[in-house]
């Protein structure tokens, strides 16, 4: 039987991780697509990364699938850059792992938004 800490190890080998000053450095060259697969209640309570898109965790098989046309999301390309982010990293880490699993080729985990707020990480509500 899996642990929730199992999945979280498991998560953090399959899929590259980021600092906040890194993944600063490639959002403002405009370089990839950042998700914060956190709820809406947590965005509203903190903010996110300014132009990030909302997915959370929970909806990321579907928004991820073309198959699924009702709730699909067009910025999830297989060979696009992906940058998750989270409030630890923790769902950052499985997220990616679940896009790796379903075949995206290029997704890392940025961690939590905290540490981007605290890098000086550019932020909207």
């Amino acid at each position: 039987m899996k642990t929730a800490k199992d999945y979280l190890d498991a998560a953090n080998n399959d899929v590259p991780k980021l600092d906040a000053e890194a993944a600063i450095a490639k959002h403002a060259a405009g370089q990839g697509t950042f998700i914060d697969v956190r709820d809406s209640a947590a965005i509203a309570e903190s903010g996110t990364i300014k132009g990030a898109h909302r997915v959370p965790r929970g909806m990321i098989e579907f928004r991820a699938d073309p198959a699924v046309e009702a709730l699909y999301d067009p910025v999830f390309q297989k060979d696009a850059e992906i940058y998750l982010i989270c409030g630890a990293g923790g769902q950052a880490a499985l997220a990616g792992k679940t896009l790796k699993d379903m075949g995206f080729t290029n997704v890392t985990n940025i961690g939590g938004f905290p540490a981007w707020k605290d890098a000086g990480g550019p932020t909207e509500a």
